[in-house]
């Protein structure tokens, strides 16, 4: 069974981490999500700074040369791509490198809701638990808004060009469906 690499992406609130928890239950992947890194680092250096994407970027690398080198069937991450700038484009082909290198399959799943449902799964339970960084929701759905602004979070018809790649819009659909979905359509 060749080792996996999951890449879950989309704006916030989306229901990346969700999916990703769900996924992790129905198959042999561990879920990686991007708050991890995230919250560890936040309590010691201010979002932005030098230092906190030093060693945030530190951790991620660290763990995910790990586990492409483990014996572990693989991994899930998520991540927020913003398609408009160079550097999320290359941070994500160096990490899919490092899985690639280690006989690793890549699998794209991009993930787009309405902005009324995102702005309703920024206040769930699960989502203010795992990310204590989100817990003010009105600061944080302003901030959303305003990011919608600077990023394009979704990608443009034809946009990403991956054998193993798919699009799911998941206003109207639950995680575990979601998970299910995916699961089925790689062989998971």
């Amino acid at each position: 069974m060749a080792k996996k690499f999951v890449l879950i992406f989309g704006p916030q609130a989306v229901g990346k981490m969700t999916v990703g928890q769900e996924l992790e239950k129905v198959t042999e992947l561990k879920l990686f999500h991007n708050h991890m890194s995230i919250e560890l680092v936040l309590p010691f250096f201010q979002w932005g700074s030098e230092e906190f994407n030093r060693l945030n970027g530190l951790f991620r690398h660290e763990i995910m040369e790990a586990v492409a080198k483990s014996d572990q069937y693989g991994m899930i991450f998520t991540y927020c791509w913003a398609f408009n700038h160079q550097s999320d484009w290359d941070w994500v082909k160096n990490q899919c490198d490092i899985f690639e290198r280690n006989g690793a399959e890549i699998i794209f799943v991009e993930l787009e809701a309405d902005m009324d449902e995102r702005i309703k799964r920024n206040r769930t339970p699960n989502r203010l638990l795992h990310k204590p960084s989100k817990r003010n929701v009105e600061g944080n759905e302003k901030r959303l808004a305003e990011l919608e602004k600077i990023y394009r979070l979704n990608s443009n018809e034809g946009e990403v060009m991956h054998d193993k790649y798919m699009r799911i819009n998941t206003t109207n659909l639950l995680s575990e469906d979601t998970a299910i979905m995916i699961k089925e359509m790689f062989g998971l």
